[in-house]
């Protein structure tokens, strides 16, 4: 059974109910400790009010999310995307957030050229990394679905992230998100290669069949087909033993109900399904 002390909520979970403020007290009211931070939610409240809201409540930030998108851009729009990027190091390191996901982008207009992105974003991660370093920050690689390989992310399997550890060394990781990744072949291998150096984020959802929206249409841990307890073991035996973070997109749905409602049937859900 599933510590429930390991048990995270990102806030995009509750985007649509609550704000910052709202989700932090919020979520430490139903006892948890951990959040997936998103950089516009703290907008409204200024870095010094937002670290003194997380303090107050006992909540430690997961992951802040995000920098990117990086590539699919013109010259000047890739510049304002790094420096951007590197303002979101320099925020991570003030929350002490676990790590920083990078979201690469994908094609730009009338390009079919995946290869040429996925070599921009490694450009462009090879450019933060020094930056991400001396700040303390571990920029998170995150593969997304193929299905979002044409707009918005080039990055599509955890073969492709491991490869990127691989070539750019020390100070990134990666997130293993079951809605992306549950799909393949390679996933206990791939995980298993990551291993606990690499493993910085673990994110639960559900697939629905049929899902009814390419990136708002997550399922409640539970509600679909994705076997949760076989992928956490998966990551578990190869040592992962951070938070187990729940991240639910759900126009549809879960974005619709009381987000006191949200949060219990997530914790229940961990306990009984994940």
């Amino acid at each position: 059974m599933l510590d429930p002390e390991r048990v995270a909520i990102n806030q995009a979970t509750t985007r649509t109910q609550w704000d910052f403020r709202e989700s932090v007290e919020g979520y430490a009211r139903h006892g948890v400790r951990g959040v997936g931070v998103w950089r516009d939610a703290i907008e409204n409240y200024g870095m010094g009010e937002a670290k003194r809201l997380l303090a107050d409540n006992g909540m430690a930030v997961t992951g802040l999310n995000r920098a990117g998108p990086l590539v699919g851009l013109d010259e000047a729009a890739r510049r304002a995307a790094l420096d951007d990027a590197r303002r979101a190091i320099d925020q991570a390191a003030e929350l002490s957030a676990a790590c920083l996901p990078v979201l690469p982008g994908s094609l730009p207009p009338k390009s079919k050229d995946l290869n040429a992105v996925r070599m921009q974003y490694r450009e462009a991660l090879a450019e933060l990394l020094p930056p991400a370093r001396e700040a303390g920050v571990t920029l998170a690689l995150e593969p997304l679905h193929p299905m979002l390989a044409a707009d918005r992310s080039c990055m599509n399997t955890m073969a492709d992230a491991n490869d990127l550890c691989d070539a750019l060394g020390p100070g990134v990781g990666i997130i293993v998100d079951v809605h992306h990744v549950w799909w393949d072949s390679r996933l206990e291998a791939e995980i298993k290669r990551a291993g606990k150096d690499r493993l910085v984020g673990f994110h639960v959802s559900d697939w629905l069949v049929p899902t009814r929206d390419l990136v708002f249409d997550r399922g409640m841990m539970g509600d679909g087909i994705i076997d949760l307890p076989q992928i956490r073991r998966w990551a578990e035996d190869a040592g992962y033993e951070g938070p187990v973070e729940v991240e639910i997109f759900s126009q549809l749905d879960w974005w619709t109900r009381d987000p006191d409602a949200v949060v219990e049937v997530c914790l229940e859900r961990c306990r009984s399904v994940v």
